[in-house]
């Protein structure tokens, strides 16, 4: 139930007007799965790599920005499994759904705000999108 819930909520969310929805970007899906790839490895000068300059500017150092991966999203710090929803287009950004599932089990969807720049992909923000509750 919680699942059809959770779809019906995704579709609801991808037909608000002024959102175009985009076909799959394997270079997008390959720069977050890297990433994920790189956390897992604890590679952090590697995860590091594929944020934005602007996130690089923010955090300094791969150790600070390890840390707040760690403390402020554990479900992408060590993933049980990851699924890659929508793409949309918005303003002119790009922005990938990921549906992480923890190591707990528990499903958390996120949303990796994308900048293009010369040597590809760059992940320039995520934030958890808040999951309608389900009745009990």
């Amino acid at each position: 139930m919680r699942r059809i819930v959770l779809c019906l909520a995704l579709m609801l969310a991808a037909a608000r007007p002024g959102l175009a929805d985009e076909p799959r970007n394997p270079a997008i899906e390959a720069t977050i799965q890297s990433q994920f790839d790189a956390f897992i490895a604890s590679d952090l000068a590697r995860a590091f790599s594929f944020a934005s300059p602007t996130i690089q500017g923010i955090f300094g150092t791969p150790e600070n920005f390890g840390l707040m991966v760690e403390q402020g999203y554990p479900m992408v710090w060590r993933p049980g499994s990851v699924k890659y929803l929508g793409l949309r287009a918005v303003a002119g950004g790009l922005y990938q759904k990921v549906a992480v599932t923890d190591l707990a089990g528990r499903l958390h969807v996120l949303e990796y705000e994308m900048i293009a720049d010369g040597a590809g992909w760059r992940v320039g923000g995520v934030q958890v999108l808040r999951q309608p509750d389900v009745g009990a």
